[in-house]
C-alpha cells in the first residue's frame, strides 16, 4: 500500500476482511463489519504514519503494521443461484486507491480467473524460505514477533541482509521443509487434541478455531499446532469466523476422514446425511478440496460444490438430505452427487451461512461421512 494512506470502498452484502502481510487481522467489512453490510468507505493508515488526515466520511479508520495486505470477501448468490448481483456490485462499488487520488481515483481493473489454471499456494520445499525472506525485506519488523524473527535470523533470514545459505545450510533447509510439509499435513488432517473437534470423541468433524480463538491463544498459551494447521489449510483470518453471531457470518466444519476415522479415498463412495432444518439462515454447502494443493478438487465439474442453493437437490421424506461423494454417481442420485478422483485423497468443508442457534448449542449436527462402497 506504500507510505501513504489507502482508501478502500466496499460493496454491500458481503463477508469481508483485511489481513496484513503476516496474515494478521486488520479489520472486517460487510455484514459483520462496521458498515453492517451496507457497503463502506475505509481509511487504512500505513506503518508509522504520523500525518494529519480528516476522518470525515469514512466508515472506519484503522492502522496497520505492514505495507502489503490481503483484501478478501465472499458475495452471495441470487435466489436463482446466479452470482450476477455480487459480481456487478463488486465491479461498480469496490475501489482501492491512495488518499492522494481521492478526488480522481483511477478506474479499477478486474481480472476474471474463473475456469483458468493458476497457482495460489505457497511452495512446500526449501524455496519457501525465499518467500519468507521476501516478506522480511519488504515489511517493518514490528509487524511480527521478535521470537519468530529470531528463529528466522538463526537460519540467515535477516532484514537488510542477503539470504544466501551455503551448501550446509541449504541441505538443512531442504530437509526442514520436507519434514515441515509432512508434519503440517498431519496436524490438519488428524489432530490429536480433542479441542480440534466439534464433537470430541463422537465425530471426525473438525473446528478451524478450537476454543473459539482466532488468535490460537487458549488459556494464555499459543497453540502452535492449531495455528500451523490453519495457515496451511486456509488463507485469511478474522474473529468473525470464530465468534458466535447467530444469523450472521458463517461457520465451518471440515474433515479429512470418514465415520470410521479412515482417510477419504477418491476411489470410494461415501454418503453423509444432512439432517432436516439445517440451522443456516442464508444457505449451506459442501465443497471438495485436494489434500495436497488445498485448492478445489479438479474434476469434470468446474466447481466441486453442492448445497441448498442448488435447484436440483433432492430431499428425503423426513426433510433430511443425503449427499454422495465418489468417482461415479450412484444410480438415481446424480443431483445429490459430487465427483471425486481415484488415486487422490480429498477433504470437505461444510459451510453454514447465517448460522443459527441450533448450530452453536449443538442440538443440530451434520451426519458423519459413511462409506458406501
Amino acid at each position: 500500500m506504500g507510505d501513504e494512506p489507502l482508501v478502500v470502498e466496499t460493496p454491500p452484502n458481503v463477508l469481508g476482511f483485511i489481513n496484513n502481510a503476516w496474515f494478521k487481522y486488520v479489520m472486517d467489512f460487510g455484514n459483520l463489519g462496521p458498515d453492517e453490510g451496507k457497503g463502506g468507505k475505509f481509511l487504512i493508515l500505513p506503518p508509522g504514519f504520523e500525518g494529519e488526515v480528516s476522518t470525515d466520511g469514512y466508515t472506519d479508520v484503522v492502522r496497520t503494521d505492514t505495507y502489503a495486505h490481503w483484501v478478501l470477501w465472499r458475495g452471495y448468490l441470487d435466489e436463482n443461484g446466479s452470482p450476477e448481483t455480487a459480481v456487478s456490485q463488486t465491479q461498480e462499488q469496490f475501489r482501492i486507491y491512495p488518499l492522494s487520488q481521492a478526488d480522481t481515483p483511477s478506474e479499477m481493473t478486474f481480472v476474471d480467473v474463473s475456469g483458468k489454471e493458476f497457482n495460489t499456494i505457497h511452495l512446500m520445499d526449501a524455496r519457501i524460505f525465499e518467500e519468507i525472506n521476501n516478506v522480511i525485506q519488504a515489511e517493518p519488523l514490528y509487524g511480527e514477533s521478535p521470537e519468530l524473527l529470531g528463529y528466522l535470523a538463526a537460519i540467515g533470514i535477516i532484514k537488510g541482509q542477503d539470504f544466501a545459505p551455503d551448501t550446509r545450510m541449504q541441505s538443512i533447509l531442504e530437509r526442514a521443509a520436507a519434514a515441515g510439509a509432512v508434519t503440517v499435513k498431519t496436524l490438519i488432517s488428524k489432530p490429536r487434541d480433542e479441542l480440534a473437534y466439534w464433537y470430541p470423541g463422537e465425530s471426525n468433524w473438525q473446528n478451524a478455531f478450537p476454543g473459539g480463538a482466532y488468535t490460537f491463544t487458549i488459556d494464555g498459551a499459543m497453540k502452535h499446532d492449531f495455528r500451523s494447521a490453519f495457515h496451511f489449510y486456509a488463507t485469511g483470518i478474522t474473529p468473525a469466523m470464530a465468534f458466535k453471531s447467530p444469523g450472521k457470518g458463517s461457520q465451518y466444519a471440515f474433515t479429512y476422514r470418514d465415520a470410521d476415522g479412515n482417510a477419504l479415498d477418491g476411489s470410494k463412495t461415501y454418503k453423509p446425511n444432512v439432517p432436516a432444518n439445517v440451522p443456516a439462515k442464508d444457505f449451506w454447502s459442501f465443497t471438495l478440496y485436494d489434500n495436497q494443493t488445498r485448492s478445489m478438487l479438479q474434476t469434470d465439474k468446474q466447481f466441486p460444490a453442492l448445497g441448498s442453493n442448488d435447484a436440483g437437490l433432492v430431499q428425503n421424506d423426513d426433510g433430511s438430505t443425503d449427499i454422495y461423494f465418489g468417482p461415479e454417481a450412484p444410480e438415481g442420485k446424480e443431483s445429490n452427487w459430487l465427483q471425486t478422483v481415484p488415486g487422490k485423497g480429498w477433504n470437505t468443508i461444510m459451510r453454514l451461512y447465517g448460522p443459527l442457534e441450533p448450530w452453536f448449542d449443538q442440538t443440530w449436527r451434520p451426519g458423519e461421512i459413511a462409506l458406501v462402497e
